[in-house]
């Protein structure tokens, strides 16, 4: 529980940064519906499905630029 506590906390932090606010403006575009669609996926368990959702949203460029700038690979 601890571990999962602690990784909402960075999340948080990380989304106060320039970076992660401009990443979660990127996200909301469009409602934000790929995002959504791998959330889902991911609560049902299909970790597959959640993959392939969120393997779209990586090829756009910017995403992928805001998401080095905020330590992800």
């Amino acid at each position: 529980m601890e571990y999962n506590e602690q990784a909402i906390r960075k999340a948080m932090r990380m989304a106060q940064t320039p970076a992660g606010q401009e990443l979660i403006q990127k996200l909301s575009q469009g409602g934000g519906q790929e995002l959504r669609q791998a959330m889902e996926k991911a609560a049902a368990g299909d970790m597959t499905e959640a993959s392939r959702a969120m393997s779209a949203l990586l090829q756009d460029p910017q995403i992928k630029k805001l998401l080095e700038q905020m330590g992800g690979k």
